[in-house]
């Protein structure tokens, strides 16, 4: 038995696309996302004492830029 449901096809498509920065702009907002993000990551490996917590608040950060990055690739014209 399928749980394919029509409408997901185009949203799956849609998810695992290469997305090119085709603009100057698109790649400057791309930029700046991976800037502000290792900027940060600087200031916790600055601040935060070694650990599991500063490990995962790092991974997390990661997570972050690439969800930010990936909204401006999937969602930007």
């Amino acid at each position: 038995m399928s749980h394919h449901d029509p409408n997901s096809t185009a949203d799956i498509n849609h998810r695992f696309d290469f997305h090119p920065a085709t603009t100057e702009e698109k790649r400057a907002e791309h930029g700046s996302v991976r800037h502000a993000c290792r900027e940060l990551a600087h200031q916790f490996d600055r601040d935060l004492p070694p650990g599991r917590e500063k490990a995962l608040a790092i991974t997390q950060l990661e997570q972050a830029m690439f969800w930010a990055n990936a909204a401006i690739a999937r969602n930007r014209d």
